[in-house]
C-alpha cells in the first residue's frame, strides 16, 4: 500500500502531475537568432524513404527552419557549413537504458558523453533511481554536460517484486514499493493517486515491470491512459502472460524474448519474476511459431511497439560461453534473432533499445551492435533499422512530435556521416559529428575512457 502524506490530496498531487509532465510547446527563436546551413547534404529523413543528396538543412536555434534543395537561397547572413557527401540522418535513440541502478553520477556522465559522440541524442530509461536521473536529465537538458537528452519511467509492480536487491539500490533511505518512483500496486492501491505521483517525478511513462496479475495491470494502463500518460511493460509480468498484457493495452513491450512464454503450458510458465528459468529453446528455432504470431498480430494491429532488446541476450550468452556449468541466459541470441524476425516479418513496429552497455573503454555505445545485430541477425533492411532507432524509438519516448525524423519544426537533433548507413548500419561508425539541439559535437574531439 501506498503511504502518502496526510496534507497531500489526491487532486493536489493530479494538479502537480499535471503541471510537472506537460510538454513545454517549441518556442520560436529571436528574429536575431543565427541560422547555420548545413550545404550539400545526403538526406535520410527517418520516415524510411530513400537517400536524398543536394539538401541544405536550416537551423535556428535548436530547431530545423527549413530542409530545401541547395540551389535554393539561405536567409542572408546565414554560416554555410559545407556538409557535400556526408549523409545526414535523425540523432539515434536508444529506447531502453539503465543510468542509475545504482546511482554513479561520475559513471553516468561517461556513458552520456560517449553516447552523444556517437551520434545518440536521446534515451529512455527503464527504471533507475530517479533522485538521480532527474539531476542528470536536468544536467542534459540545459547543456552542463554533454548528453542526449533522457527521458525515464516510474516503476509500479507487484509487492513480491520488492525483495529485488536493485530496488534497494535505487531506494536507498526509503522503503522499497513505497516512493513516487518504485511503487508496490496492490488491490489497496489508490491508481488515481499513484499514478499522479509517478507523474509528479517528471517521469515520461509508467513501466510495468513484474509480480502483477492481469486485472492490476489492465487498471494501472487504463489509469495511466486516463491521466493522458505512457504505459511501458514487459512483454509478460508474471505471473500475466504476454496475451494478458496485450489485452491491457500498453503502449510499448520490452523484450521480444519473453513472447516465447506463450507458448509454454501453464504448468511450465513462471509464476513470479524471481522463478523465471531458461526458455527451451526448440520450438522458436525452425519457423514462426504460431502461438507467437496471435501475439504479434495483435501488436501490430493494437499498435504496440517492440522494445525487443536483442544484443543484451546476445551479450549474456556470450557471457557464459566461457564458462562450463554457468546458468544459462532465459533466452539465446539465435531465439531473440528468429522472434524479432518474426515480429518485423509480421509488421510490429520495432524500437532499437539495448538494456545494456558495452565497456567504458570501448569507442561506442551498445545501440550500435543492437543496429548492426537487428540488420545482421534479424533481417531487417538497413533502413527499417534506422528507422527503429529514430522514428519509432521516437514513439517510445512520446517525444515523435519532436524528434525522431527530419522536418521542419522539429529539434536539430542530426547526425552527419561519412558513408551511407542505409547500405550498411555499420557505416554509422564513420560519425563525422553530431548536432543536438542545435549544437555542434565533432566525434574528433571525443575520446573513449581509460581502463
Amino acid at each position: 500500500m501506498i503511504h502518502l502524506s496526510r496534507a497531500l490530496t489526491a487532486a493536489a498531487f493530479l494538479a502537480l502531475a499535471a503541471s510537472a509532465s506537460a510538454q513545454t510547446p517549441a518556442q520560436t527563436p529571436a528574429a536575431d537568432t543565427p541560422v547555420i546551413a548545413y550545404h550539400g547534404a545526403i538526406l535520410i529523413d527517418g520516415t524510411g524513404a530513400a537517400p536524398h543528396s543536394g539538401t541544405t538543412i536550416l537551423v535556428q536555434g535548436e530547431r530545423i527552419l527549413a530542409i530545401q534543395p541547395d540551389a535554393a537561397a539561405a536567409p542572408q547572413g546565414a554560416e554555410r557549413v559545407d556538409v557535400s557527401g556526408l549523409h545526414v540522418l535523425p540523432g539515434l535513440i536508444d529506447s531502453h537504458v539503465h543510468i542509475a541502478t545504482p546511482p554513479n553520477a561520475d559513471r553516468a556522465h561517461v556513458h552520456m558523453r560517449r553516447w552523444l559522440y556517437s551520434g545518440v541524442t536521446a534515451v529512455r530509461g527503464m527504471a533507475d533511481d530517479l533522485r538521480s536521473v532527474g539531476e542528470l536529465a536536468r544536467q542534459a537538458r540545459v547543456g552542463e554536460v554533454p548528453s542526449p537528452d533522457i527521458y525515464y519511467a516510474a516503476l509500479m509492480a507487484g509487492e513480491g517484486f520488492f525483495d529485488d536487491p536493485r530496488t534497494r539500490a535505487v531506494t536507498a533511505g526509503e522503503i522499497p514499493g513505497r516512493t513516487p518512483w518504485m511503487q508496490a500496486i496492490t488491490p489497496e492501491t489508490d491508481l488515481p493517486l499513484a499514478v499522479a505521483m509517478a507523474r509528479g517525478t517528471s517521469a515520461s511513462g509508467i513501466k510495468i515491470y513484474a509480480d502483477l496479475p492481469a486485472e492490476r495491470i489492465a487498471a494501472v494502463t487504463a489509469e495511466a491512459h486516463r491521466q493522458g500518460f505512457p504505459v511501458w511493460t514487459h512483454a509478460m509480468v508474471y505471473p500475466a502472460t504476454p496475451q494478458e498484457v496485450i489485452d491491457a493495452g500498453p503502449d510499448v513491450m520490452s523484450h521480444a524474448c519473453i513472447l516465447a512464454h506463450q507458448a509454454q503450458t501453464p504448468a511450465e510458465r513462471p509464476q513470479s519474476y524471481a522463478s523465471r528459468t531458461p526458455i527451451d529453446r526448440a520450438p522458436f528455432l525452425n519457423g514462426d511459431n504460431p502461438v507467437v504470431q496471435r501475439l504479434l498480430d495483435q501488436m501490430r494491429d493494437k499498435g504496440i511497439v517492440l522494445d525487443a532488446t536483442v544484443w543484451v541476450y546476445a551479450d549474456q550468452e556470450r557471457a557464459v560461453s566461457d564458462r562450463p556449468g554457468a546458468r544459462q541466459p532465459i533466452c539465446s541470441g539465435p531465439m531473440v534473432f528468429a522472434l524479432t524476425r518474426q515480429a518485423y516479418r509480421t509488421g510490429v513496429a520495432i524500437a532499437a533499445g539495448t538494456d545494456g552497455e558495452t565497456p567504458e573503454a570501448d569507442p561506442w555505445p551498445a545501440l550500435l551492435q543492437e543496429m548492426e545485430l537487428l540488420q545482421n541477425a534479424v533481417g531487417m533492411t538497413p533502413g527499417d533499422v534506422i528507422v527503429a532507432a529514430t522514428a519509432t524509438a521516437a514513439r517510445t519516448l512520446n517525444q515523435d512530435a519532436d524528434m525522431g525524423t527530419l522536418a521542419p519544426g522539429k529539434l536539430a537533433n542530426m547526425i552527419f556521416v561519412a558513408g551511407d548507413p542505409s547500405a550498411d548500419v555499420a557505416n554509422l561508425r564513420r560519425l563525422v559529428f553530431t548536432v543536438k539541439r542545435g549544437q555542434r559535437f565533432e566525434r574528433a574531439d571525443f575520446a573513449p575512457a581509460q581502463d
